[in-house]
């Protein structure tokens, strides 16, 4: 049976349509693990950073262990770039303060990173008022 919507095509499964919330798994996957300095004033560091069959074994252990995930990709392969136990980079500084910020929000623990995040902001300010 011919409907008036019919192109004259055979139908195949590859021609099916894809769910929207379904999220193919890229085949280079990259992951990081980062951790919190402490609280002694020092910068959250990469404590694990790998691609592939280690990232899928990174997020295993995260999700096991019930740490958050968060995905953000460009970060993710800037940071895995880095060399392990080393501070977050200053250009990556805020995105990861957003992400450690959310963490926190997420397990009802107070934002270590409030002070921090205001103090750029206010800096941010000042020096546009000295551009003006």
């Amino acid at each position: 049976m011919v409907d008036q919507y019919d192109d004259g095509r055979e139908n195949s499964a590859k021609d099916a349509l894809t769910p929207l919330n379904l999220k193919k798994i890229p085949k280079n996957q990259v992951a990081v693990a980062i951790e919190n300095s402490g609280g002694d004033g020092t910068n959250p560091y990469i404590s694990a950073a790998g691609r592939g069959k280690i990232a899928e074994q990174i997020l295993q252990l995260a999700f096991d262990n019930g740490i958050k995930v968060r995905e953000d990709g460009a970060l993710a392969e800037m940071l895995a770039m880095i060399e392990l136990d080393s501070p977050v980079p200053p250009d990556a500084f805020m995105a990861v303060a957003e992400i450690l910020s959310y963490v926190y929000k997420a397990n009802g623990e107070p934002n270590p990173f409030d002070a921090v995040l205001q103090d750029a902001m206010d800096k941010e300010t000042q020096d546009k008022r000295h551009d003006d």
